[in-house]
C-alpha cells in the first residue's frame, strides 16, 4: 500500500534518528568530533560500564555514524558524520516553517510591546 502525498523514506534515516535519540550517543558523537577514541576512553566520563558504552557504539555503528578500526589491542571509533546528511536534509525541509513561525512570534511580541508602551501610567 502506497502512502499518497508522502515522500519516499531516505535509506537509514530511521536508524540515524534512533541513534541520535539517546543523549549518551549524542555525547559520544560530540566527543568523537575531537578525534577517534576507544570504548575505554569514551566510557571514562560516563557512569556506566564499558560494555554499556560498547552497546551504544554498536547502535552508532549500525546507523553508520561511526566507524571502528583495529589498532593493535584497541578498536578506536571515529566519527562518520556524512551519514547524518539525510537527516539534516530532512530537517531542512522544515526551516521555512520554523522561520515563518518565529517571524510571526516576533510580530506578536512587537505589537504587544507597542500596546504596553501606549497605555497611560496610572499614578
Amino acid at each position: 500500500m502506497e502512502a499518497i502525498g508522502y515522500t519516499a523514506a531516505q535509506p537509514n534515516l530511521d536508524a540515524v534518528f534512533a541513534a541520535l535519540a539517546d543523549p549518551t550517543r549524542r555525547a559520544i558523537l560530540s566527543r568523537l568530533v575531537d578525534g577517534e577514541a576507544s570504548v575505554g576512553e569514551i566510557a571514562a566520563p560516563f557512569e556506566m560500564s564499558q560494555p554499556a558504552v560498547s552497546r551504544h557504539f554498536n547502535v552508532l555503528e549500525r546507523a553508520g555514524l561511526i566507524e571502528r578500526g583495529i589498532d593493535e589491542q584497541r578498536r578506536p571509533a571515529r566519527l562518520s558524520a556524512e551519514k547524518m546528511a539525510p537527516a539534516v536534509q530532512w530537517l531542512e525541509e522544515f526551516r521555512a516553517f520554523w522561520e515563518t513561525s518565529f517571524d510571526q512570534l516576533d510580530d506578536i511580541l512587537a505589537t504587544m510591546k507597542q500596546t504596553t508602551n501606549k497605555e497611560p501610567d496610572h499614578e
